[in-house]
């Protein structure tokens, strides 16, 4: 090989090592769509990437957001749709109860298991993304309750991506952007509105692709799936948690990843420790109602038998069942002191109100 030839392979080398940063996720929960509106207001419309959001809403109805941000933005907005190829210069929302997901170049909308409770889940999309397409990846996480998002940035920055964050002072929820903060090592953090400025100018540089990144991200590009569950494998250390998962009542494996702890079943549903705390409280929650209505049912069948034993004049069988509705009756009023004394978590308060805002989007 003569040596202008060997430069010129060196040259193909290097400039097959070269690329965009050109894949931007976008996560959002309660006080989101504000944050959505700045962020998205201050994008260019020639930007050179591809915008893919997950906003955290309720599973039934169809989401005014594509509308939404298409009305204030230059850009075009639209609903994600399956093995749909990723454009430059396109918003692409997450599907209501799907999971969007990233596989090679194009986007996967999944009915897999839920993490945190949602699907549409922040940490799905990050973790696929950065699967997929590495150090391409920018990473947004904008107002939102609690520590969505943070287990996909770390993800991301893993993988060479970048990792930007609302500022927990602007946004009206701080807990995803805080949580972030705490955990990862954020490039920017900012407004919204700057947020996207920042975004404008990322996108426009370029970045290292080594063979080694470029042949990891394939290999797990595969390895994932379309219910995107990653192998328990992947996620070490792997111990079990000693707890049930609140959805499919599996066991539970605890991983901590740059110390953030998280939960994971077999089938993927997933918890962050504070996510994990709240549905146990649900859980204990809706125990206590359920037990308060079978004390109560036994009670009033026992008032009933009772009657029934007076009209037949057996008085024996009327103080037995008159004895047990009073018992059930008393451990009844036990039972509801129990649940007019539970402690109303603040963070708990901050996911209904995030939920109730979202029915409007």
């Amino acid at each position: 090989m003569s040596p202008a030839s060997g430069d010129r392979a060196v040259m193909a080398d290097e400039q097959a090592s070269v690329g965009a940063r050109d894949i931007v996720v976008v996560g959002a929960s309660a006080g989101g769509v504000e944050s959505l509106i700045a962020f998205v207001r201050a994008l260019d419309s020639d930007l050179p990437a591809t915008i893919l959001v997950v906003l955290h809403v309720p599973a039934s109805g169809a989401s005014a957001l594509p509308r939404i941000l298409e009305r204030v933005g230059k850009m075009p907005v639209d609903v994600a749709a399956p093995r749909q190829q990723l454009q430059p210069g396109r918003i692409l929302i997450a599907p209501p109860d799907r999971h969007l997901v990233v596989v090679d170049s194009q986007l996967r909308t999944s009915y897999g298991p839920r993490e945190n409770g949602h699907r549409p889940a922040v940490d799905v999309l990050f973790r696929s993304a950065a699967r997929a397409c590495g150090p391409q990846v920018i990473a947004v996480v904008l107002s939102g309750s609690l520590d969505d998002g943070t287990a996909g940035a770390i993800a991301v920055r893993e993988r060479g991506g970048l990792v930007l964050a609302q500022d927990p002072d602007e946004a009206a929820y701080p807990g995803m952007p805080r949580s972030v903060i705490e955990h990862v090592e954020v490039a920017e953090t900012a407004s919204a509105a700057q947020l996207g400025a920042v975004v404008n100018r990322l996108c426009r540089t370029t970045v290292q692709l080594t063979d080694k990144d470029a042949a990891r991200a394939s290999a797990e590009a595969e390895l994932s799936s379309m219910l995107d569950i990653p192998p328990l494998a992947e996620e070490v250390p792997v111990q079990p948690a000693g707890f049930g998962c609140p959805e499919c009542h599996g066991t539970l494996f605890k991983i901590e990843q740059s110390g953030l702890l998280r939960f994971r079943c077999r089938l993927g549903h997933a918890w962050s420790w504070h996510s994990l705390l709240l549905e146990q409280g649900q859980a204990l929650e809706n125990a206590l109602w359920m037990a308060l209505r079978t004390l109560e049912e036994k009670a009033a069948l026992n008032v009933q038998m009772s009657e029934r034993a007076t009209e037949r004049g057996s008085v024996l069988s009327c103080d037995r069942f008159t004895e047990q509705a009073q018992e059930a009756t008393r451990s009844a009023a036990l039972v509801r002191r129990l649940l007019e004394n539970l402690n109303t978590d603040e963070a708990g308060v901050e996911i209904d109100s995030g939920v109730e805002s979202a029915h409007h989007v």
